[in-house]
């Protein structure tokens, strides 16, 4: 009986790529969380944006000085095809000719621990390539400050806006930081720092190009030189990004779109929302005295770092329920707290009896229970 002959032959690099295989063989490669803006924990809209506080879409802040500027955030549905949400910024009270401290920066911070693989500190720091959609009634040069936050440092790059209230995809690559090390643990590593208004204590230094490979200290008369735009001139002034993706390489690859309870189980270790609305369970729950009753709440994932507890408080906004008794509560205490569970409490007016078991819930349209972890 003949035998075939069986060969074997090499396959070329080019014959194998990512647009020909079945699945994501790079999967996790963007380093943003949430980069197409359709978390929105908190709130969809923010009517007052506020310094370094996290207020609408997931794991967006802003650095924010000012006497007079003021701007919303809002996740949008204004969004380029293939995306859903944006996140947009409108200018509600202007300055067209800027105080030298104002300053409005929306930023994102990465996490230092999920970033050692970048290799900085090292002659082999990889690349940096930055993708995004933006859209504006502004044109003109816009600066983004790529900070690592081990050097408290930044190199930057810019990219124009050419027409306005047009969806335009823009790419940045910047060079890994050859100098400094990562820090491994769960502080800030790097921050994307969005220029969008700027005064003159902000501009005047000299440009740290993207293409430089050992990061600066930070000066702050670099942190705006080549910011070419003023948003806050105008209360029609908008301004709106989504697609936003930080991976390695020199080249920019489809936006990584990852399914919405993967993107939320992400967002839960710097957020986490328990309830909110009216007639929701919070925990289960006993009554160790006669005013006060307590329960655990096991976090959904582990935490960044212990969180704080984020909630609403108001008159009866919260209860204990059984058969037979509903104590009322304004508010609650965190207690023993770690990075995957803690207990909750709260003392009411009314007197119950200890040892019962049962619950506690919302009793309020406006009641809201979270844990803060942000960084």
């Amino acid at each position: 009986m003949a035998i075939d002959k069986v060969t074997s032959a090499a396959i070329t690099d080019s014959a194998v790529t990512n647009a020909k295989l079945s699945f994501n063989a790079n999967q996790f490669r963007n380093i943003i969380i949430n980069g197409d803006m359709s978390i929105a924990q908190r709130a969809t809209s923010a009517t007052a944006l506020a310094h370094q506080q996290y207020l609408t879409v997931d794991r967006w802040t802003q650095n924010l000085t000012s006497s007079t500027l003021a701007f919303t955030g809002e996740q949008s549905t204004d969004s380029p095809e293939g995306f859903d949400y944006s996140y947009k910024i409108s200018c509600t009270t202007a300055e067209a000719s800027l105080a030298a401290s104002s300053r409005f920066f929306p930023y994102y911070r990465v996490e230092d621990s999920n970033l050692g693989y970048l290799k900085f500190g090292s002659s082999s720091a990889v690349d940096l390539t930055m993708s995004f959609y933006v859209k504006s009634n502004k044109t003109g040069t816009y600066q983004i400050n790529l900070w690592h936050n081990n050097v408290s440092g930044f190199i930057s790059g810019t990219y124009t806006i050419s027409s306005a209230n047009t969806w335009e995809k823009k790419t940045i690559v910047f060079k890994g930081d050859q100098g400094t090390a990562m820090g491994n643990d769960a502080g800030v590593g790097l921050q994307l720092e969005f220029v969008l208004a700027s005064g003159s204590d902000y501009t005047g230094g000299t440009f740290i190009p993207n293409t430089t490979t050992t990061y600066p200290s930070y000066a702050a008369n670099t942190r705006a030189a080549n910011q070419g735009v003023n948003l806050a001139d105008s209360t029609s002034n908008t301004w709106q990004i989504t697609g936003l993706q930080l991976e390695v390489g020199s080249a920019a690859s489809d936006f990584e779109s990852l399914p919405t309870d993967v993107n939320l189980q992400r967002c839960y270790r710097y957020y986490e929302v328990i309830v909110s609305g009216n007639t929701k369970v919070i925990a289960p729950a006993i009554t160790y005295t006669a005013s006060t009753a307590a329960g655990i709440i096991n976090f959904k994932t582990t935490k960044r770092a212990t969180p704080t507890l984020d909630a609403v408080t108001g008159s009866d906004y919260y209860e204990f329920f059984r058969n037979g008794a509903t104590p009322e509560y304004s508010s609650f205490a965190i207690g023993d707290a770690s990075v995957n569970l803690c207990y909750i409490s709260g003392n009411s007016a009314s007197s119950t009896t200890a040892g019962y078991a049962g619950y506690l819930q919302t009793n309020n349209a406006s009641s809201f229970i979270a844990f803060d972890s942000e960084l």
